[in-house]
Parts: C-alpha cells; structure tokens; sequence
C-alpha cells in the first residue's frame, strides 16, 4: 500500500509527536520511540542482498538524544529527523513514518495519563 504524505505533524507536549493522514488515520507516539526506530545505518545496522553487513551501534543516553530539534522534507517521499544530541542521519519514508504510528500509537488512556503531565 502506498502511504500518502501526512497533512498534520505537530508536537501536542514537548515529548509527543502527533501525525495525521489524509486517510484519516492519526495517532500520537513518544519522542523516544520516534528516536528508538531511526532508520539509519547506526541505529539499526545495515544490509546489502538481505545480508547484515553492519550491526547497530549501542544507542547510550546521551543529553539530548530523545530532544527533537527539528524535521525536514527529503524530497516528497520522506522526513529528516535532526536531535539535540546532533544525531540527523535518519530518513523516514512516509511508509516508514506510517508504520511507526500504526505500531507505536498511544492509546486514549495513555494519553489521557501523560497529558496530565
């Protein structure tokens, strides 16, 4: 299935990212599991041919590493994710960005618990 572009990416608290589809599709994800699943060669190591050529590195706590600076257009197919801790090489498709959401959404509950904060 071909995802769509989001028509809405804002951050509803300074740890929650909120995304919404044209579909109608929405959800809301913490800014360390948006951190957790980067895409790039360092965080989730690299194939070549369906063969791990790189493992992932360690990912340490490091001050800022869960503080989304900023996201930036790649093209029209994906975003561009720059942290506090000066980590930017991850590029997540729409396809990708979708999947995250329809996984890692917080539930009413959930937020209910952590908008209270």
């Amino acid at each position: 299935m071909k995802y769509l572009k989001p028509i809405s990416i804002k951050r509803t608290k300074p740890f929650l990212l909120y995304c919404e589809w044209q579909d109608g599709f929405s959800g809301t994800i913490k800014l360390e599991t948006f951190r957790n699943e980067c895409p790039c060669a360092l965080c989730k190591g690299e194939e070549i041919a369906g063969k791990q050529v790189a493992k992932p590195i360690f990912q340490m706590m490091t001050p800022g590493k869960n503080d989304l600076k900023s996201l930036e257009p790649v093209g029209n197919y994906a975003l561009q994710a720059s942290w506090g801790d000066g980590h930017n090489t991850g590029i997540y498709t729409w396809e990708y960005l979708r999947e995250i959401f329809e996984k890692f959404s917080l539930s009413a509950k959930q937020l209910e618990e952590l908008m209270d904060k």
